[in-house]
């Protein structure tokens, strides 16, 4: 695995889903991490169980002041900084653009777009002190691809990915780089969230999402499982790492190639059915 040996990152949104998992990767590849979150007891907890390596830090991405703490906190206790993950966020209601919530985009800008361009500013700073970092932040395939989710959140996340281009463009000279993920359809609490559950309960009970994906991913993504938080934190700790030195200003897609397009089968099928009806 890449080298992460005395490397501090922050990652907000860090007590669940893909935020712990990446977490948990980057202590165990020998970072020191500042898990970031809104739940305060859980974060303890996660924090004791990963290690003296990490630690919790309360953090509303929603609020500059809190952003700027976390990210001086980082420093502070560890001399320096090299890594931020952007990856608060949340799955606001679905929809269309003639139901939308006006209320539900503000929110979702706020978290997403907001969160991560307050991450982006603070961290820089630090970064460009010290003569370069990386930045990652989490973004979806919903900002690539039209009807993959709802308006308000694949506008969010749309807007997620050209902030990291525009900020890899005027930080880049600094030794800063900032890059992006876009997961596709990934198992996490997200969703039961989404559906009003409680977030212990939504982060347990993920089976029924899980058989879900199972129905549906063959028949549009390539590769046919269903995707982990794993397969996410290991593109992220790649971009964080020396090994993606030279990239930047880059939106890793980690889907199982549903972008790509629909596995060919389907296509076939779809062809033949259209043949057949021509006949």
């Amino acid at each position: 695995m890449l080298d992460m040996n005395g490397k501090v990152a922050v990652i907000t949104g860090g007590t669940s889903g893909i935020g712990l998992t990446t977490a948990e990767l980057f202590v165990a590849q020998g970072a020191r991490v500042v898990v970031a979150g809104r739940r305060e007891a859980r974060g303890a907890r996660l924090a004791a169980a990963l290690g003296g390596e990490a630690e919790f830090m309360r953090a509303d991405v929603r609020v500059e002041n809190d952003v700027r703490a976390l990210i001086e906190h980082a420093m502070h206790r560890f001399g320096r900084l090299d890594c931020l993950v952007n990856n608060a966020g949340a799955l606001p209601p679905t929809g269309g653009i003639t139901d939308v919530d006006l209320i539900d985009l503000d929110e979702a800008l706020r978290v997403h777009v907001r969160g991560a361009a307050a991450g982006i500013k603070h961290a820089a700073r630090m970064m460009i002190g010290q003569g370069g970092g990386s930045i990652v932040n989490v973004s979806s395939i919903a900002g690539i691809r039209a009807g993959v989710g709802g308006v308000v959140y694949s506008t969010a996340k749309a807007a997620v990915a050209h902030l990291t281009r525009c900020a890899a463009v005027e930080l880049g000279e600094h030794g800063v780089r900032v890059n992006s993920v876009s997961p596709g359809p990934i198992v996490t609490g997200i969703f039961g969230k989404a559906f009003g559950l409680a977030d212990d309960i939504a982060e347990a009970r993920t089976e029924a999402v899980r058989a879900a994906f199972e129905r549906v991913l063959p028949q549009v993504q390539p590769l046919a499982r269903v995707g982990a938080s794993e397969d996410v934190a290991s593109a992220i700790l790649f971009l964080a790492s020396d090994e993606a030195a030279f990239i930047t200003g880059h939106d890793l897609v980690v889907d199982g190639g549903g972008v790509a397009g629909r596995t060919i089968s389907t296509m076939r099928a779809q062809r033949a059915a259209l043949a057949e009806a021509l006949r």
